[in-house]
This record gives structure tokens, sequence and C-alpha cells, in this order.
């Protein structure tokens, strides 16, 4: 996993505010193929930032009832 900085995440989000793609920090750019990317990124960090990044949903297993017993 990737150690992200509140450095990365200001540019981050200075980036998205100003309507553009390409994030420069710490000597380091990166474009990002769309705004919707880069949001995606944005809430990646946040998420790892503050704990509580999402796990993989697991299958459950279904049942049903025809109600005759």
């Amino acid at each position: 996993m990737t150690n992200w900085t509140e450095a990365e995440l200001s540019a981050l989000r200075r980036a998205y505010a100003s309507g553009t793609t390409r994030v420069s920090y710490d000597g380091k750019s990166v474009d990002y193929g769309s705004a919707e990317d880069l949001l995606a990124r944005i809430r990646t960090i946040e998420r790892a930032i503050a704990g509580t990044a999402q796990p993989l949903p697991i299958a459950g297993r279904a049942g049903f009832s025809r109600g005759d017993r």
C-alpha cells in the first residue's frame, strides 16, 4: 500500500477545484484521464488517511421460502 501524504491530497484538491487534470507535488507530476479519475483518487486517499478504506464486498448466501413450512 502506498503511503499518501496531506501534500499530495492538497495538490489533488487544488487541481480538481481549478478544473485541471495535471497534478504536481513534491517534484512529481501526474496526468489523470478525467476529472472523475482525479476525484476517485481524492476519495481513495481521503478514506485511506481516515482509516476507513472500504473492504471488497463478500458474496453472501441467498435464501428463500415458499411459505409452506
